[in-house]
C-alpha cells in the first residue's frame, strides 16, 4: 500500500472506528441500564424516553404511592391520620428519591426529611390550591428543583389536611448516572485503543523504516558501508529503503574503486620507478665512463653510445606505452573503425613481420581458416598495435634452449566473429600467474629484473584495445611447452539490402 493511501486510510480509520465502536458500546451500555431501570423501578417505556426525560421517570416512581394516597381520600381517610400507615409509605419512596409531608392547618405533623423540607417549605401550596403541572404534581425548578404532588383531606375532627409526595429532581437514578460514567469512559477508552492501534501501524510501516534508513546514514557517516537496510514493503518508504541501498552499494564501489585506484597509481609509480631506474643508472654510467676517459678507444666509445642510445630509446618506448595506456584508459583515443580484409591484413602483417623474424632465426607460420572475402570491423592501426604487443611479448619469452623460436598465427572463423590465435614455443607461464598477465606492469617475473626489457604494460593494451572492439582476449599456456594468446573480432556484415551492419 502506497503511502498516500496509507493515510487516507488512517484518516477514515480515525474518523469511522470510534463512530462504530461507540455506536456499538453505546447500544449495549443504554441497553443494559434500560433493562436494569425497567426491572429495578417496574417501568415501561421506550429507551429515549427513559434517558431524555426523567422527570417523568421519577413521577412514575411515586405513582404507585399517591395512587393509594387518593384511595384512602376517597374511602378510608381515617388512614391518613394513622401514623403507622404514613411510616409505611415513606418508607417505601426513601428508595424513589421521595418523601411524605402531612400538614395539619399549618403545621407539619410528620416529615419524612427535616433537610428538604426547608428548602421547599415556602413553595409548597396552600389548602385548595392544588396544581396539576405534571401527571398530577407541580414542578419547582430553580437551584434544588422538587417534583410535589398534594392531596388534600379533613381530618376526623375538622380540620384542613394535605399529604404531599415530594421528589427530589436534583438526584437522577443511579443507573442513568453509570450510564453517563460508562458512556463517557467508553469514549475514552475508544479514542485510547484507535490512538494505539494508528500509532503502531505508522509505526510500523513509516517510523519503523525512517529509523532504519537513519540509522543506515549513520552508520554511513561513520564509514560503514557494510550497514545493509531492506524493506519489506512496496510503498514510498520501500522504495526509498531501495534507493538507499542501491545509492550504498554504488558508494561502496565507488570508495573500492577508488582504493583500488590510488593502489594502482601507487603501484603504478613504484614500477615506473624501477623501470626507468635501471636504464637511467646505465645511461649515467656509461655517460660518466666517457667523461672520465675509461672508453678510451674509438670501439669502447662507440659500445658506450651504443647503450646509452639503447637506454635513452628503452625510456622513450616507455614513456609512449604509458602515455598511450593513459589515453585509452580515460577513453581519450579516437578509433576508425571500418571494414578490414582479414586475410589481406594478416598477409601485410606477415609481411612486415618475416624479415625480423628472419634475422632473430624465428619460425613464422600463418594459418587460415576463414574465407578470402571475410572481413572485421575494426582500427587497422590499433589491431597492428594488439599483433605487435603479443609478438613482441612472445619474443622476449622464447624459450632459449631450443634450437629455434616458433610463433604460429591461426585464423578461425567461429559464426559472427574471428578468433585469432597466437601462439608461441616460449618458456611458457605458471597457471597461477595466467589470471595477471593482462594486468598493467604485471610481471611473472617477480624480480623485475630488466634482461628482457618491456614496460609490462603490452598486454594490458592489447586487452583494453580488444574490449573498445567488441571483443575478448584470454590466455593458455603451459610451463616449457609455451603460450597461446586468443582475442576475438566481430565480423563485418551486409544485411540483405546491402547496407553494412
Amino acid at each position: 500500500m502506497k503511502l498516500k493511501e496509507r493515510l487516507f486510510t488512517a484518516f477514515f480509520i480515525m474518523i469511522l472506528m470510534p463512530v462504530i465502536l461507540l455506536t456499538i458500546t453505546a447500544c449495549t451500555i443504554v441497553s443494559l441500564q434500560i433493562n436494569s431501570i425497567q426491572k429495578s423501578y417496574d417501568l415501561e417505556g421506550g429507551t429515549v424516553q427513559i434517558i431524555t426525560n426523567p422527570i417523568q421517570i421519577l413521577n412514575r416512581l411515586t405513582r404507585g404511592a399517591y395512587n393509594e394516597i387518593k384511595l384512602a381520600v376517597l374511602k378510608t381517610p381515617e388512614k391518613l391520620e394513622d401514623e403507622e400507615f404514613i411510616k409505611k409509605l415513606n418508607n417505601e419512596l426513601l428508595n424513589k428519591y421521595s418523601f411524605i409531608l402531612v400538614r395539619k392547618d399549618d403545621k407539619f405533623i410528620f416529615v419524612g426529611n427535616e433537610e428538604k423540607l426547608d428548602k421547599i417549605k415556602e413553595s409548597l401550596q396552600e389548602f385548595g390550591k392544588n396544581n396539576t403541572d405534571v401527571d398530577g404534581g407541580t414542578y419547582i425548578g430553580g437551584k434544588h428543583p422538587f417534583l410535589i404532588k398534594a392531596q388534600d383531606f379533613y381530618f376526623s375532627d375538622g380540620a384542613e389536611g394535605t399529604i404531599f409526595v415530594i421528589t427530589d429532581l436534583n438526584t437522577l437514578i443511579p443507573q442513568l448516572k453509570t450510564l453517563v460514567l460508562q458512556s463517557a469512559i467508553s469514549f475514552i477508552i475508544i479514542l485510547c485503543f484507535t490512538a494505539v492501534i494508528l500509532t503502531l501501524w505508522i509505526y510500523r510501516s513509516v517510523l519503523r523504516p525512517l529509523n532504519r534508513l537513519r540509522k543506515g546514514m549513520n552508520r554511513i557517516k561513520e564509514g560503514d558501508l557494510d550497514y545493509s537496510v531492506v524493506s519489506d514493503t512496496d510503498d514510498e518508504i520501500g522504495q526509498l529503503c531501495e534507493d538507499f541501498e542501491e545509492m550504498r552499494l554504488r558508494l561502496k564501489e565507488l570508495i573500492n574503486s577508488r582504493l583500488a585506484y590510488e593502489e594502482e597509481i601507487r603501484e603504478l609509480i613504484s614500477n615506473i620507478s624501477h623501470d626507468l631506474k635501471t636504464p637511467l643508472t646505465t645511461i649515467k654510467g656509461y655517460a660518466e665512463g666517457l667523461i672520465d676517459g675509461v672508453a678510451d678507444t674509438e670501439q669502447k666509445q662507440e659500445k658506450y653510445l651504443k647503450t646509452i642510445m639503447t637506454k635513452a630509446n628503452d625510456i622513450s618506448i616507455l614513456v609512449d606505452e604509458l602515455s598511450f595506456y593513459a589515453r585509452i584508459d580515460c577513453n581519450t583515443i579516437p578509433y576508425s573503425f571500418k571494414e578490414i580484409n582479414l586475410s589481406e591484413y594478416f598477409n601485410d602483417c606477415i609481411e612486415e613481420l618475416s624479415f625480423d623474424f628472419e634475422i632473430k632465426n624465428i619460425e613464422l607460420v600463418f594459418e587460415n581458416e576463414t574465407g578470402l572475402d571475410t572481413s572485421v570491423v575494426a582500427d587497422a592501426e590499433q589491431l597492428k598495435r594488439v599483433i605487435n604487443n603479443i609478438i613482441g611479448n612472445s619474443i622476449k619469452y622464447l624459450d632459449k634452449d631450443k634450437k629455434r623460436g616458433r610463433i604460429r598465427i591461426h585464423l578461425k572463423d567461429m559464426g559472427t566473429f574471428v578468433q585469432v590465435e597466437i601462439e608461441d614455443n616460449g618458456i611458457g607461464i605458471h597457471k597461477a600467474d595466467l589470471p595477471y598477465i593482462f594486468d598493467r606492469f604485471y610481471r611473472a617475473d617477480a624480480s623485475r629484473n630488466s634482461r628482457k626489457g618491456g614496460s609490462g604494460l603490452g598486454l594490458a593494451i592489447a586487452k583494453k584495445i580488444i574490449e573498445d572492439h567488441s571483443g575478448r582476449i584470454w590466455a593458455e599456456s603451459e610451463p616449457g611447452k609455451g603460450t597461446t594468446i586468443f582475442f576475438t573480432l566481430k565480423k563485418y556484415e551486409k544485411d540483405r539490402m546491402g547496407t553494412d551492419k
